[in-house]
């Protein structure tokens, strides 16, 4: 492993000046971003693209400008406009993390890197991106992207997921950082990774350090960092039963905990469960008619939602069970894969 001059951080700030996308949690340069910015865009930005990020990051800051608006909005209120992104529990951390910086720090973003530890929902690289994005603080940052520069720059060829790389990783991101505009570089890295240190196809003839590469100078930048070994990911199959009476549908909202908590659904359940779906949900229905397969992957696991529709004469039943029309499902947090059932059931025939 190679030390770096200051050779390195100019050529990387100075390409960054010149090329640096412009997004919405940023500022022109010698402006530091608003910190509640940056809180925002760093945990829409968890295991979503940033073309995804930027219209609901756009919408999220519309809706609740300022920490304080955050901290006192309805959950399902943020949780509406953060339907689609996925990893529900982002949302709810980044409301917890608004409400504690509210109570505990009078509203205002602390800018040390313990004191945000201690936000909901905010780790080691979150708090890093906090304290040196806004508050140009000389704290490490470690994501996917950066690891990856990193990794090829010092051409480790060991996975940087395992422990002992990871910690490699933060000690080299904290050496790295220079001096001078430390939040800055920290963004340099994470754009460099974004648009020239890609995962596949780096492209090294325009990259401005690839003269401090020792992956590119091996010739080894396709094959660093490793691979991360495939995992199978276990099959989940559940029927959608999309039940009307009149002109609304019957939802439930899911528990408080877990996957998609609190969000609404059609109503649900695990064909290995349950045999006698009217009795299940007490009510008479017609023949149910079956409309399609929704498939859904997640990182983890992958859905089958198996989606039927069908009638009844019963009267709305009581909790947890809801009866609501599509016009005010609109106005509910709702699972990708129960959107777009509800844009099937908009498009399909009356009785």
């Amino acid at each position: 492993m190679l030390g770096l001059s200051s050779d390195f951080s100019n050529a990387l700030l100075a390409w960054y000046d010149v090329n640096c996308r412009d997004l919405p949690w940023r500022t022109s340069r010698g402006a530091f971003p608003d910190p509640y910015h940056v809180l925002v865009s760093e945990l829409m930005l968890q295991q979503t693209q940033v073309a995804t990020v930027i219209p609901y990051f756009h919408r999220f800051i519309a809706q609740f400008p300022t920490i304080q608006a955050l901290a006192g909005a309805e959950e399902q209120q943020v949780l509406r406009l953060w339907q689609g992104l996925g990893y529900y529990s982002r949302a709810r951390n980044l409301q917890n993390a608004a409400r504690r910086v509210v109570e505990v720090f009078a509203g205002r973003m602390p800018r040390d890197v313990d004191a945000l530890l201690s936000l909901p929902g905010v780790g080691r690289y979150t708090a890093g991106a906090i304290a040196s994005l806004a508050y140009d603080v000389a704290a490490p940052i470690l994501d996917g992207n950066v690891a990856r520069v990193i990794c090829r720059i010092d051409k480790i060829i060991t996975d940087p997921r395992e422990k002992l790389t990871n910690a490699l990783l933060w000690t080299r991101a904290e050496n790295l950082l220079p001096h001078v505009r430390p939040g800055d570089f920290n963004s340099s890295l994470m754009e460099l990774g974004a648009t020239v240190c890609t995962p596949r196809s780096p492209r090294c003839l325009i990259c401005p350090v690839a003269r401090h590469c020792q992956a590119c100078l091996a010739g080894l930048q396709h094959t660093i960092p490793a691979k991360r070994k495939a995992k199978p990911t276990p099959l989940i199959r559940r029927q959608v039963w999309c039940i009307a009476h009149g002109e609304k549908w019957l939802v439930e909202q899911r528990p408080a905990t877990g996957r998609w908590a609190g969000m609404w659904q059609f109503a649900t359940i695990d064909p290995g469960q349950v045999s006698d779906v009217a009795k299940h949900f007490g009510i008479e229905l017609t023949r149910p008619l079956e409309l399609e397969t929704i498939r859904h992957s997640l990182t983890h696991r992958r859905y089958e939602f198996e989606v039927f529709a069908c009638r009844t004469p019963s009267e709305p039943m009581d909790s947890p069970h809801a009866w609501r029309t599509l016009l005010e499902l609109d106005r509910l947090p709702m699972p990708r894969p129960h959107l777009k059932i509800g844009e099937i059931l908009k498009h399909l025939a009356p009785d």
